[in-house]
């Protein structure tokens, strides 16, 4: 069983005295900034030299610098821009100020894990994921809550990087709920294959092939809709709360019946078998490379394919169908909505 870590493990004294820099101030950035603020370690923001990109950490009252001068000053840099600038701006703007009695931490085991990131061996590598976007991060710490987060270390060369990690996450309020022990190897992998398999890739292309086969049959776009997207938010509801157990529980007995005698007919040996060729891509590397490599030649590829799945037929009968949904949007909008429709 993995091992759990709560709120006794962690002590605050481990980032006692130190500075901890926060590199970028998007969706974790600020949580995190503002956490750990809130619980009395001193952070600095690192950002690049753009004012609109400024303005927020400057206006909650930040100092904020640009990312070779905090990367300089603070003895803990958290490095939360995205995965595919990370190796980028490490070796252009942090690689000179990187050294003995530095700690790097990540939310995500991506350049590392991969090597794209290589610090100098006298450098802790730790990490702390929470596992939600960062908003409700910060909205449960503020109410003396928390979320779950994963913890790891890659290197510990000082001795305390265990520790520090622990006060990290106490800081962020992530021990009240639990954290688990991990590695980045398994964190990268687990998550790259999830969001490929399950959780975007695997869920967006079987909504999207349901709707195709519905309305190739003859069905109503906006029936298909309804079957096939919408009503997926209630099912995960019930997987949310309860596991597949309660899901089971809670539908009826003929879509449970359908569950278990027609799921493995879909998801059949030779999807089982697409899912080991896309974590066998996930483990060696070659699913990182191909990502940073996009990244790296402009996203003309990556741009291709959003534009195409923004205008598909499912996300212009969506479009139109969630405006009858008025608990989805401010009341005024979802009137005014309503209004337009009767016409």
């Amino acid at each position: 069983m993995a091992k759990v870590y709560y709120e006794t493990d962690g002590d605050l004294k481990y980032l006692a005295g130190k500075t901890v820099a926060i590199l970028g101030y998007g969706s974790q950035g600020h949580a995190h900034a503002l956490n750990l603020r809130d619980s009395g370690v001193k952070v600095i923001v690192g950002e690049v030299a753009k004012p609109e990109l400024r303005a927020k950490p400057l206006a909650a009252g930040f100092e904020v610098l640009d990312t070779p001068e905090a990367a300089k000053r603070a003895d803990l840099i958290s490095v939360l821009i995205p995965d595919t600038i990370q190796a980028k701006v490490y070796k252009e703007q942090m690689a000179p100020h990187i050294g003995k009695g530095k700690t790097l931490l990540f939310a995500h085991g991506f350049n590392i894990n991969y090597k794209f990131i290589v610090p100098p061996s006298e450098v802790d590598i730790i990490m702390i994921a929470p596992k939600s976007p960062g908003h409700r991060l910060r909205e449960l710490f503020t109410e003396g809550l928390g979320v779950p987060a994963l913890l790891a270390v890659e290197r510990d060369a000082s001795g305390q990087a265990e520790q520090t990690a622990l006060a990290y996450a106490k800081g962020l309020g992530c021990l009240k709920a639990g954290v688990i022990r991990t590695t980045f190897k398994e964190e990268v992998e687990t998550d790259l294959f999830g969001e490929q398999v399950v959780l975007c890739g695997g869920v967006s292309e079987l909504v999207t092939a349901a709707f195709e086969t519905l309305v190739a049959a003859g069905y109503q776009p906006e029936i298909a809709y309804f079957e096939c997207a919408n009503e997926l938010k209630l099912i995960v509801d019930l997987i949310y709360e309860g596991g597949l157990k309660y899901m089971r529980y809670s539908v009826s007995d003929t879509a449970e019946y359908g569950d278990y005698t027609r799921g493995p007919v879909v998801i059949d040996a030779h999807v089982r078998e697409t899912m080991k060729k896309i974590l066998a891509a996930v483990q060696n590397g070659s699913f990182a490379r191909e990502w940073m490599e996009e990244g790296a030649s402009g996203g003309k590829r990556f741009q291709e394919l959003r534009a195409k799945g923004a205008n598909h037929l499912i996300e212009k009968v969506g479009s139109e169908l969630r405006k009858m949904m008025a608990w989805k949007r401010p009341a005024e909008e979802a009137t005014a909505a309503q209004a337009e429709a009767r016409r």
